[in-house]
């Protein structure tokens, strides 16, 4: 094993980042209750497995070689509310049926990874909030916090840790039963249908991708003179913003037969843009652990500020190891990708790049809502791929929020919702999300543009 800070044990350790400055992390009133929260989370079962983790890196690195594609998507707070079994199974429907079209259209492996069972906390630009003169602190998440405008409510609780354990525990032994059931059997996309969609604009195309998929794989089988017994299921990952600390680091466990150190919270932990400062706490932590670490990148990142996270938490430039999200806008990634780009390349780090084409396209509605436009979204992807391909790089994969339900979040797509369409069923209490229709509508657009 090397000596480097990343993987010497003398020099991290699961708490280490308690000497480095934390940002974005709650002020419980009661530090008493927090540690009794986080002496029984040290204590309940892990929520994946090492081996898991093993297998996503795996994927990370073929992905980074050329080798597949990644679709990470999600909800970008999970609720505890929403944890019933017909919104999680709208979740994993809509990732499925994109990941469907990427197959067929980009000929290609695609790694799924849901944004969620344990997407519960979100960073904040503000500690708090005022309203009417009232001022109380910002809602971070249901893993802190609760979104109604209350003291009660607002007032950080640590047993909200235990529930949101559970909460990810229920979500991901739900998935994990859906897929071995049969959910995710290639040989019927039609399980993962839903109601809604069927009079989308789009619906005529999808179902020629799935009827030429069918066709294909009979053919394949009839070649084999058997099933292919890969095409009964998926694999699936889960993945996080590795936002709260201490939550992070009570799922932090050692693994019999194995060196290191891994978050059995998720697979795929990934740090934000607020909190990634190389000499920052949440950098300190991600460096330690053996699972694969992405971290989003912005427009106001130097070149100096990426190549040092990636010296930092890839020490050893082990591939399928760091994953690189940008998350530029629109109207910035043109001028800002390229450089970093070239810089990474130049020092030779070793990255999965994948487009946020998210983040930076938030705009606020004339009723006061926050919205995403479609086609702003799009036109962030089309240039992250055409970016990659003149830089000499590859873009692997996008990192969406999106969901499975009937929304109306983001303006635009097929059916060109406008502002004000949004109040008719926006639901987020963060963030705006792509409906169901509008990520496929994407994962459409992704492979032709990436053609």
């Amino acid at each position: 094993m090397s000596n480097s800070p990343a993987t010497s044990s003398s020099a991290w350790s699961p708490q280490s980042w308690q000497a480095r400055p934390a940002v974005q992390q709650p002020a419980y009133p009661d530090p008493a209750a927090l540690e009794d929260a986080l002496a029984q989370l040290r204590q309940l079962p892990p929520l994946v497995t090492s081996w898991e983790v093993d297998a996503l890196r795996a994927h990370l690195a073929r992905a980074q070689s050329g080798e597949g594609f990644v679709l990470q998507g999600g909800d970008c707070a999970e609720s505890f509310a929403d944890c019933r079994p017909e919104v999680i199974t709208n979740r994993l429907k809509v990732l499925l049926q994109m990941s469907l079209v990427l197959v067929h259209g980009l000929k290609s492996r695609v790694v799924r990874i849901g944004r969620f069972a344990g997407q519960y906390a979100k960073p904040r630009s503000a500690d708090t909030e005022s309203r009417d003169g009232v001022t109380l602190p910002s809602y971070r998440g249901d893993l802190v916090n609760g979104p109604d405008f209350t003291a009660a409510a607002r007032t950080p609780d640590p047993r909200r840790l235990i529930e949101g354990h559970a909460r990810s525990a229920m979500t991901i032994n739900f998935v994990r039963g859906l897929i071995d059931g049969g959910f995710a059997d290639l040989h019927h996309p039609e399980y993962w249908d839903l109601d809604w969609v069927r009079h989308s604009p789009l619906a005529a195309d999808y179902q020629k991708m799935v009827d030429a998929l069918g066709d294909s794989l009979r053919f394949m089988e009839t070649l084999a003179g058997r099933p292919i017994g890969e095409f009964s299921r998926v694999e699936f990952f889960t993945s996080h913003e590795a936002l709260l600390l201490h939550y992070e680091q009570a799922h932090t466990r050692k693994v019999p037969r194995k060196q290191g150190w891994y978050n059995l919270s998720t697979h795929f932990p990934w740090i934000g843009m607020r909190t990634a400062e190389p000499a920052g706490a949440h950098v300190e932590y991600c460096r330690g652990i053996r699972n694969p670490v992405g971290v989003k990148v912005g427009p106001a990142m130097t070149a100096e500020w990426v190549v040092e996270l990636c010296r930092v938490i890839n020490p050893d430039n082990e591939p399928g190891r760091l994953t690189l999200i940008h998350r530029m806008g629109a109207d910035k990634i043109a001028a800002h990708l390229p450089g970093l780009i070239d810089a990474v390349r130049k020092a030779g780090c070793r990255v999965l790049w994948v487009c946020d084409p998210m983040h930076g396209n938030t705009i606020t509605a004339p009723n006061g809502l926050k919205t995403r436009p479609f086609d702003r979204i799009l036109a962030e992807v089309e240039q992250a791929f055409a970016v990659h391909k003149g830089c000499g790089s590859r873009l692997g994969g996008v990192h969406l929020e999106l969901t499975g339900e009937d929304v109306t979040e983001c303006t635009g797509g097929a059916r060109n919702l406008s502002h004000e369409d949004l109040e008719r069923a926006y639901r987020s209490t963060v963030d705006p999300r792509l409906n169901y229709e509008q990520a496929l509508e994407l994962a459409m657009k992704i492979v032709r543009v990436a053609d």
